[in-house]
């Protein structure tokens, strides 16, 4: 059988731990045999970044941003005890966030919906899709911490030289303080990407911040998702039949609650990485959500919402065979293909990408699945398996 031809390559960016196992298992069992796959490949473990200084972290965002499209396996953004596991050199920012600001992009999160996983929120009846600002807020931050009592101080110096200066707090003793920002052209960004997916999506858009608290930082995003949707999409959503409202964030999360789905969420870079896991954990297994970063330069990185899975990686190094989920990361592999073959009119590589994702769904709804979500399926599972045999029933399919 002769092998799907692709015109251009993707930019694969490989990552940590167990993920990493099973992103080659992926390619070698469900990509390379049917794709002639081109790829510019990254090796984003995090041995590799720090070994580069993260200069293979800001190369494989050039590639993206010259390719267009972008396949990311997830990956470890170290911390103390990372640090003298993995004997670096210094603790290394987080690869997402690096990408995420190079990119000034918009990430899409979606549950993955299959006929016998029945999520714990029982009025969701249609997916949510979350919309998250991947720019500045805590990922970009600045923090001290402050070793005596003194003041703490927030001071900014225009390029004509003139100083704000704000007391943050006259600190009586030892504390911490962080700065964190965003650029108007940032939200300008995130507020049309939004719009312009939940146009293509025939879907609401929901905001919610907290600009009663945070009249300035916050009410910013307000005011600015308000003047670009008044100036430039409130007419295409009335003829859409779709609408878009502000709300406060509370209030956005008890309605979320209360609702049948079928939106679109849009949502703060820090709310939106938490919220993102509540939706994905209530709809099922954090394994079963797709994940795109959308740049307003037409740019694409697909991923896998999900970590490194840890604990199955050290089982995995011990010789077991472990029942880690796949399905986000096959996800995000045929998202990219699809984009792939969208952008270079190659139809046979999106109808390869939409047939593995019907396998793989497929597959689950027969009765063969991991054990993540084996557990709430109804009705049950006729076989748990582990990641390789989950796999082989899913070419078995294709």
């Amino acid at each position: 059988m002769a092998k799907i031809e692709m015109k251009n390559a993707i930019a694969e960016l490989d990552g940590d731990e167990m993920t990493r196992v099973l992103w080659k298992v992926i390619k070698d069992e469900l990509l390379l045999p049917y794709i002639d796959l081109k790829t510019e490949y990254f090796d984003l473990g995090l041995k590799s970044r720090d070994d580069s200084e993260d200069k293979i972290t800001y190369a494989s965002a050039e590639a993206i941003k010259r390719l267009h499209v972008g396949v990311k396996c997830a990956t470890i953004t170290s911390n103390q005890a990372r640090m003298e596991e993995y004997k670096l050199k210094a603790l290394t920012p987080s690869p997402n966030g690096i990408i995420r600001a190079e990119l000034d992009g918009t990430v899409f999160r979606e549950p993955i919906f299959v006929k016998n996983i029945h999520g714990t929120v029982s009025c969701w009846k249609k997916p949510i899709v979350l919309g998250r600002h991947a720019y500045g807020d805590v990922y970009k931050n600045c923090e001290i911490k402050c070793p005596t009592a003194g003041k703490a101080e927030l001071v900014f110096t225009g390029v004509d030289g003139k100083e704000i200066r704000k007391t943050i707090m006259d600190m009586k003793g030892p504390g911490i303080i962080q700065g964190i920002h965003n650029l108007d052209k940032s939200i300008e960004s995130f507020a049309r990407c939004c719009f312009t997916y939940a146009l293509d999506r025939k879907i609401s858009v929901w905001f919610g911040a907290k600009d009663t608290i945070s009249k300035t930082y916050d009410g910013n995003f307000k005011a600015i998702f308000q003047k670009v949707f008044e100036e430039e999409y409130k007419e295409k959503f009335e003829k859409a039949g779709i609408e878009y409202f502000y709300t406060l964030i509370d209030d956005a999360v008890a309605r979320v609650m209360r609702s049948e789905g079928g939106f679109m969420w849009a949502t703060k870079n820090y709310d939106g990485d938490v919220m993102s896991d509540m939706i994905a954990s209530a709809c099922g297994s954090l394994a079963m959500m797709t994940s795109v970063l959308v740049s307003p330069d037409g740019n694409f990185e697909y991923e896998a919402s999900h970590g490194t899975v840890q604990k199955h990686y050290y089982r995995y190094l011990k010789g077991e065979k472990t029942s880690t989920n796949p399905v986000a990361t096959i996800f995000a592999w045929t998202g990219a293909l699809a984009k792939r073959g969208e952008l270079d009119n190659t139809p046979e590589l999106v109808d390869f990408a939409k047939r593995l994702e019907k396998a793989t769904l497929a597959t689950i709804e027969d009765g063969y699945m991991t054990g993540d979500i084996a557990r709430i399926a109804e009705p049950k599972a006729k076989e748990v398996l582990d990641s390789w045999q989950f796999i082989a029933a899913i070419k078995e399919r294709l």
